[in-house]
C-alpha cells in the first residue's frame, strides 16, 4: 500500500510545480522596474542613428542631380565625338575618291590606272565587288543564376578579339582576296586587338553582332565552313550558346581602308639642264 508520506509529496508536487527558489527569483525581476538610465541611453542612440540616416539621405538627394548631369555630359561628348570621327572618314573616303579620279584621269592612255587599281583591291585601299560569304557571330546572353535570378558577372560566351583574328585568318586560309569586319577592311598592316573590353579593328571600335565579309572563290563558303576554325565556333555554339552562321552572299561590296601613311620616302631626281642644252648629272 502506498506510504503516508509519498502521498503528501506527490500531493505537493501537483499543487506547486515550479520550485519555490525559481518563483522567488521572478518575483523580484518583476518587481525591480528597469533603471532610468538605460531607457535615456536607447533613446538618445535611436535618435542619433535617425538624424544621421536622414542626413546621409538628403545628401545623396542633392548630389544625384550633379551626378546624372556629368554622366549626361559624358555620354553627349563622346556621341559627338563619335559623330565628328564619321564626318571626317565619310570626308577623307569622298577626297580620296577624287584623287582616285584625277590619278585615273591623267593616266588614262595608258595601262597604270588598271594596274594601279589592282594594286589597290589587292592591298585592301581600294573597293572591291563580287561574291563571297558573310560569318556572323554574336555573344552570348548573360547567365542568370536559378536561385539568386542576378545575372552572373562571369560570361564565357563573350567574342573576343582572337575570335575575330580567327575567323579572318580562317578566311584567308580558305582563298578569300578581301575581308572587312563589321565594314572595316582589313589589310596587311591593319589590327584586331581589344583596349578596355572593346575590340578595335584598326583603332575604330566595333561590337555585337559581329559580321566578317569576305569576297573569294565560288567554294569560299563551303571550304571555310568545313574548316577547324569554323567546327571550333559550332562547338562554341553548343557549350557557351553562341550565335554563329555562314552564308554565302552574292554581289558584295568591301569599301577600301585608308591609305598607311608613308614612313620611308625619297624624292626621285629629276634632270637639270646645262647652259649647252644637254642633261647634266
Amino acid at each position: 500500500m502506498t506510504s503516508p508520506r509519498r502521498d503528501d509529496l506527490l500531493g505537493e508536487l501537483f499543487r506547486n510545480p515550479l520550485d519555490p527558489g525559481y518563483a522567488a527569483a521572478a518575483a523580484r525581476r518583476g518587481d525591480a522596474p528597469p533603471p532610468r538610465s538605460g531607457r535615456w541611453l536607447t533613446a538618445a542612440a535611436m535618435l542619433a542613428i535617425g538624424f544621421l540616416l536622414a542626413v546621409a539621405y538628403h545628401q545623396v538627394v542633392q548630389a544625384a542631380p550633379g551626378t546624372t548631369k556629368a554622366r549626361d555630359d559624358l555620354v553627349a561628348d563622346v556621341r559627338a565625338r563619335q559623330q565628328a570621327a564619321d564626318d571626317l572618314q565619310r570626308r577623307a573616303a569622298e577626297l580620296r575618291a577624287q584623287v582616285d579620279q584625277a590619278r585615273d584621269d591623267a593616266l588614262a592612255d595608258s595601262d597604270s590606272a588598271a594596274r594601279l587599281r589592282d594594286l589597290a583591291a589587292g592591298t585592301g585601299t581600294g573597293k572591291v565587288t563580287g561574291d563571297g560569304v558573310a560569318v556572323r557571330i554574336v555573344d552570348a546572353p548573360a547567365q542568370v543564376d536559378p536561385v539568386t535570378g542576378r545575372t552572373q558577372a562571369e560570361n564565357l560566351g563573350l567574342v573576343l578579339d582572337r575570335d575575330l583574328q580567327d575567323i579572318a585568318n580562317g578566311l584567308w586560309e580558305a582563298g578569300a582576296e578581301a575581308v572587312a569586319v563589321n565594314g572595316q577592311r582589313l589589310t596587311a598592316t591593319g589590327t584586331i586587338r581589344a583596349a578596355g573590353g572593346v575590340i578595335l579593328v584598326d583603332f575604330r571600335p566595333v561590337t555585337s553582332p559581329y559580321e566578317v565579309t569576305a569576297i573569294g572563290p565560288p567554294d569560299l563558303a563551303g571550304t571555310f565552313g568545313d574548316s577547324a576554325t569554323a567546327k571550333r565556333f559550332k562547338r562554341y555554339v553548343e557549350e557557351y550558346r553562341m550565335q554563329f552562321s555562314v552564308k554565302k552572299r552574292a554581289n558584295l561590296t568591301l569599301a577600301g581602308a585608308a591609305e598607311p601613311p608613308l614612313k620611308y620616302a625619297s624624292p626621285v631626281p629629276v634632270p637639270s639642264s646645262s647652259p649647252s642644252g644637254g642633261p647634266t648629272r
